[in-house]
């Protein structure tokens, strides 16, 4: 099923889960330091079946992928969560911001009543935030953050 615009439509309730999980992901990268993992030096036991498993570790080097792709991973997440909020209006952008990427977690009704500069009823609250939540459905697309077609109806 096509909207308006041309773009599939999206289910409402699947989107907000998908957003609130992006938006958590981005609150904790950005509130957390990176805490770099520690080479194992002990050797753990593991139960082996019958034959060879042709599997081989080394915990050294898992340990140091870890250590130097974790926080470039993290740091790029952050970064492109904020362009794409940044390509939305600036009311759009507004709500988003004030609810999902300020430090302070906030209530939809704190948002709506005090944090909007004029403040702005539910039912407008709603309406916009949805709107952007479409837009950003499609951004994270194509930045790979989400998959669309689960959220489609």
């Amino acid at each position: 099923m096509r909207g308006l615009n041309g773009l599939p439509v999206l289910d409402h309730k699947k989107t907000q889960v998908a957003m609130d999980s992006v938006f958590e992901q981005y609150r904790l990268f950005k509130s957390t330091t990176f805490l770099r993992r520690e080479v194992k030096t002990t050797a753990s036991y593991s139960e082996r079946f019958h034959g060879p498993t042709n599997v081989t570790s080394d915990s050294t080097a898992d340990t140091a992928i870890y250590n130097v792709f974790q926080p470039e991973y993290q740091e790029q997440f952050c970064k492109a969560v904020e362009a794409a909020v940044n390509e939305l209006g600036s009311r759009h952008r507004e709500i988003i911001e004030c609810r999902y990427l300020s430090k302070d977690k906030f209530t939809d009704s704190e948002v709506y009543n005090a944090r909007l500069n004029p403040p702005i009823s539910k039912d407008t609250y709603s309406k916009l935030r949805n709107e952007a939540f479409q837009a950003l459905a499609y951004s994270f697309d194509t930045l790979d953050l989400i998959k669309i077609e689960s959220l489609l109806k």
